[in-house]
């Protein structure tokens, strides 16, 4: 019997892990991207309203950061012609885009200012909202934070939508756009 507040461990050492993954440097910007890439994640659009019109970008860095207050994130690169105009945006308008929205997403992700095509409608804040999205956020700014070689983008949520029911998300692996398949 061991001493109020102590813990006896029953468990052996662990042993040394057989892996086949390879070291590599974590300044080789090759391979880190590689690596990261193994990170499925959701894709977005982000649009913002500038003095030349309706912005788009396309990201898949977005992650809910707060319930209280309601703050989401999302970062841009700096080398990216959009990035000032979206670290400076008060207001902009985070898409979870649907399954059959890939088009849209490398629309987006090769140029921002070229709507057509696509239904839309200013949102709530001004920012554009865009059609057919599985979820949008309208957010405030909240703040921005140098990164490397991106800024954080966060935002405050004002005002928020979801479509009804179930849907896939539009998904990128590996440099791949695809979707999720539940296994029973």
């Amino acid at each position: 019997m061991g001493i109020t507040g102590q813990m006896i461990s029953a468990v052996a050492p662990q042993a040394a892990m057989d892996t086949d993954m390879t070291p590599f440097a974590p300044t080789d910007g090759k391979a880190l991207r590689h690596a990261f890439g193994r990170f499925g994640t959701g894709v977005t659009v982000i649009t913002t309203r500038t003095a030349q019109g309706p912005l788009g970008m396309t990201a898949n860095s977005f992650s809910s950061v707060s319930l209280d207050p309601p703050l989401v994130l999302w970062s841009a690169a700096l080398r990216s012609k959009r990035h000032d105009a979206f670290a400076q945006a008060e207001q902009f308008c985070i898409h979870i885009l649907s399954a059959e929205q890939q088009a849209l997403a490398t629309h987006f992700a090769g140029q921002g200012h070229d709507f057509t095509g696509f239904d839309w409608d200013d949102g709530p804040t001004g920012a554009p909202q865009i059609a057919g999205c599985l979820a949008a956020f309208h957010c405030t700014r909240f703040d921005v934070h140098a990164a490397g070689d991106h800024s954080i983008i966060l935002g405050q949520i004002s005002h928020a939508a979801a479509c009804a029911g179930q849907g896939a998300g539009l998904l990128f692996d590996q440099g791949r756009f695809g979707a999720f398949a539940a296994k029973d």
